[in-house]
């Protein structure tokens, strides 16, 4: 029972490794996560991730319910807005996270997932944000990043009816990038992941947060926060490589610098 961090390379691997609690998550699991993410985050020897759930049965049904619900924390805990930060939750992570979703999405596994950039799943993988149906609403984004993802009529079905869809259905509102074969979910994920870390990193976070925050900022505002990022990356190492590299035809060697 225990969250597992490993590297492999450029690529690091999250897993909830919970399966016979269908790898929901109480408050110990997601301190756990939370670390884990931290590292990932400042491991410069990182440049990509996948989270995934051990097992075939759930991706993550996300928050232990019962864990939870027993005794509310202190009030004073609301206000310490940077503790425990996760991807879905406060985090800035700008290296690409690939959702390896092996099975059931549902609950504060949705909301995590939605936080992620490329999405795998097995054809039994089901997906929903259930947490209204025990009186609750999906909080760590669920209702800020569904409504961002989906059209509005199709986030609103899934925000208050608590229903949850098939990988098929998730596919085609565009949830999801990929439905695979369920012994290959991993392999996919680990494709993608290998070939964004044969990418210059520092173009690939900049591509990224630039990406996300266009949320926040308007048109202009976008356009000049490109314009600087592109002049910095023109002092890296990376863009003098990759401009030599396709000169001398062989493939770049990135360094992130």
């Amino acid at each position: 029972m225990s969250i597992d961090l490993t590297r492999d390379g450029s690529v690091a691997i999250i897993t909830i490794n919970r399966p016979e609690r269908r790898n929901a998550m109480d408050a110990a699991h997601y301190r756990a996560l939370s670390e884990a993410w931290i590292e990932i985050r400042d491991d410069a020897r990182i440049r990509a991730a996948i989270v995934t759930g051990a097992g075939d049965q759930a991706f993550t049904a996300g928050a232990d319910i019962k864990s939870f619900t027993a005794a509310a924390p202190p009030l004073a805990e609301l206000m310490l807005t940077q503790q425990g930060q996760l991807l879905n939750r406060g985090l800035e992570l700008w290296k690409p996270v690939i959702a390896a979703v092996n099975g059931d999405c549902l609950g504060g596994g949705m909301t995590l997932m939605l936080a992620t950039d490329i999405r795998i799943a097995a054809p039994h993988a089901r997906f929903g944000v259930t947490e209204v149906k025990r009186g609750l609403f999906p909080a760590n984004g669920g209702t800020q990043r569904l409504i961002r993802q989906l059209p509005h009529a199709l986030a609103m079905e899934l925000l208050l009816t608590g229903d949850s869809v098939d990988a098929a259905l998730a596919e085609r509102w565009g949830l999801i990038n990929r439905i695979v074969p369920a012994d290959t979910v991993m392999s996919v994920a680990r494709n993608y992941a290998d070939r964004i870390c044969a990418n210059a990193p520092l173009a690939v976070q900049a591509a990224k947060e630039l990406a996300l925050r266009s949320w926040d900022v308007d048109l202009p505002t976008g356009l000049r926060l490109e314009q600087l990022m592109l002049r910095l990356l023109q002092t890296s190492e990376d863009i003098q490589e990759g401009s030599l590299a396709f000169s001398e035809k062989r493939p770049p060697r990135f360094t992130g610098s």
